[in-house]
């Protein structure tokens, strides 16, 4: 007789994708055996995608763990969408029907169908064959929170959405957020991504519950005003360490990783600006006198822009790094008579960066999934947030959690941060401030760093949550029979 099988399925952006997928093998372990766990894929929408789902793919098969992947038929892209979650939205709901025939030719008992926070129009498809269905909601628990609450605030709001309201915006949960610190999203004049946020909001409450990327220590407020209507299972910190653990397999160490190797305990700021962030020349050029007046060591993750039709950021070639930069900046800061600094023009292993005894701040984006790794590994923040929810998860970092140190920029100017503000702030970050400002943050940092642990072990809050999600899931009573 074949397990069950609870159903996924991820979006195919790598954050969400890998965060969706840790959250399912986490079930799976906290299953014991009990059940498997079936990934359908859908084709992404670009080759860069591709090759990283491909890339992920190929090392869960190779895992030994009870995971089945599953390709979806191609479908046609939809045309005319104004920004990219339109476009996730309705090419997610031509697979539709391809999800339901895939679901109902599974052996054995389908135990529930996960879909990511963007897949939603996919529960008709779990509700028509009478499935459960859950969301994975791979973003803060404050962005849930402003999702639930879109229609409610749709009424105060021009075409422009957030953009001219003014004022505060209240999220319970939350000291009132400034209006500008909405999701860039929401901000700009395309009230179609409104109606898609909403859309998806609505349709959350349709579902048995969301499994949220958080923890009751990190955002234990809001989780408490989330309408207790919705079931709220707080799994997190998901994050992926995968990877070889036999000395013999690892492979040997990245070259950011060599060079923080060479130098002295929290000494050196990282700059990095995930996937898909990246700063044009004259940003690029306020960073690097910025950093460098600093007189404080750095390692700096800087990409050239995307190509035509991409959004995603391209490795610079020595070319383009001796353009971007000012002249004179490679030999002050990066040469062996200097080496204060370190230029990486690629992908860099962010969590082995983060994880250095030599970082000691964390110029970051504030994309949720490296806000999580910060925090797993006590790097205090100075957050500088570019897209999506990030001046969400910025606002909540410096008035809510506790753990940054506020960056000014000019929210008119494309969020421009000038060289003497990321001087400033790197300086007191670095420089051992004495301000409350900057000890609250690396007191929180290091707290957070042993809430985050504790909460995923056992007797942890995610813990809990993750075993009552699997008894619910499995139908199980109170006591959780074979698993771990």
């Amino acid at each position: 007789m074949s397990l069950p099988t609870v159903v996924l399925v991820p979006c195919w952006g790598s954050g969400h994708f890998m965060s969706a997928l840790e959250a399912g093998k986490r079930l799976l372990d906290t299953g014991g055996g009990a059940f498997s766990l079936t990934v359908l894929l859908m084709h992404s929408p670009t080759q860069t995608k591709a090759s990283e789902v491909e890339g992920h793919v190929r090392r869960e098969a190779a895992s030994g763990l009870d995971i089945r992947f599953l390709q979806l038929p191609a479908v046609e892209h939809p045309t005319g969408c104004v920004d990219p979650v339109e476009f996730d939205s309705r090419y997610a709901q031509l697979h539709a029907p391809h999800v339901k025939s895939a679901i109902a030719s599974l052996q054995g008992r389908v135990a529930a169908v996960v879909v990511d926070l963007f897949l939603t129009t996919l529960l008709d498809a779990a509700h028509e064959l009478a499935v459960p269905a859950y969301v994975y909601f791979a973003s803060p628990a404050a962005f849930l929170a402003l999702m639930l609450r879109l229609p409610a605030l749709r009424g105060d709001l021009t075409s422009a959405g957030f953009e001219e309201k003014g004022g505060t915006v209240d999220l319970p949960g939350l000291p009132p957020v400034p209006a500008p610190y909405m999701p860039a999203c929401l901000v700009r004049a395309k009230i179609q991504s409104y109606d898609w946020f909403e859309y998806h909001g609505r349709r959350f409450t349709e579902a048995r519950g969301v499994i949220v990327n958080t923890s009751l220590e990190l955002e234990g407020s809001v989780l408490a005003a989330i309408p207790a209507a919705l079931p709220v299972h707080a799994i997190g910190p998901v994050i992926s360490f995968g990877g070889p653990t036999d000395d013999e397999q690892r492979p040997p160490a990245h070259e950011c990783v060599r060079w923080l190797d060479a130098q002295p305990a929290a000494s050196v700021v990282f700059i990095c600006f995930g996937s898909m962030g990246f700063l044009d020349a004259a940003q690029v050029r306020e960073v690097a006198v910025g950093l460098q007046r600093s007189g404080h060591r750095f390692l700096w993750v800087l990409r050239g822009p995307p190509h035509a039709g991409s959004r995603f950021p391209t490795d610079a070639a020595q070319a383009q790094l001796d353009e971007l930069l000012p002249e004179g900046f490679m030999a002050a800061c990066c040469t062996a008579g200097n080496n204060i600094g370190m230029v990486w023009p690629a992908w860099a292993p962010q969590k082995e960066i983060l994880s250095h005894a030599a970082v000691g701040g964390f110029v970051t984006h504030c994309g949720w999934n490296s806000v999580l790794e910060s925090l797993w590994f006590g790097v205090p923040m100075l957050p500088w947030p570019l897209y999506g929810e990030q001046h969400l998860n910025a606002f909540a970092l410096v008035a809510g959690v506790g753990a940054a140190v506020a960056l000014g920029m000019d929210r008119k100017k494309g969020f421009f941060v000038e060289a003497a503000e990321l001087e400033r702030a790197v300086r007191s970050l670095m420089g051992g401030g004495s301000s409350e400002e900057v000890t609250k943050a690396r007191e929180k940092a290091a707290e957070m760093r042993a809430a985050c642990r504790k909460a995923v072990a056992e007797g942890g809050s995610s813990r809990a949550a993750l075993q009552r999600l699997v008894r619910e899931i499995l139908a199980l009573p109170e006591s959780l029979e074979g698993t771990s």
